[in-house]
């Protein structure tokens, strides 16, 4: 999410990400993901990456995503998550997209390798091949 507002890391999957997350639907995102995005967020404005008013703005522009906080992330942290952590080498915050993606059957959206790869081993389908 943050390579769509960070414009040192837009890519050419940046608009194909942002058409799909304007559809009309809700998109569910682990219980943890506004603590992150806060976070990078912040890292970027300390890294002068952007402004305060900027971090304002990208905070307003995710807001108005349909995102839900799944309120399972938690109680899937040490079976299914963890699962998928010690098999593809992710750390459990990147598992815990992927055990989404998987329980709800959903596209992901990631521009780290490793998780699209692990995506990939599992039969989710990334959203930049989503055109």
């Amino acid at each position: 999410m943050l390579g769509i507002v960070l414009e040192d890391e837009h890519s050419s999957a940046t608009a194909v990400t942002i058409e799909a997350l304007r559809k009309p639907r809700y998109l569910p995102v682990p219980a943890h993901w506004w603590i992150e995005i806060m976070n990078g967020l912040l890292m970027a404005e300390r890294r002068k990456r952007m402004s305060r008013a900027g971090f304002s703005e990208a905070v307003n522009f995710i807001r108005s995503f349909r995102m839900i906080a799944d309120p399972e992330t938690d109680s899937r942290v040490g079976g299914e998550t963890l699962h998928l952590a010690r098999e593809y080498n992710l750390t459990i915050y990147d598992a815990a997209y992927l055990e989404l993606a998987v329980r709800h059957n959903s596209v992901l959206a990631t521009m780290d390798k490793a998780l699209a790869k692990a995506a990939v081993a599992v039969g989710i389908e990334l959203l930049s091949a989503n055109k």
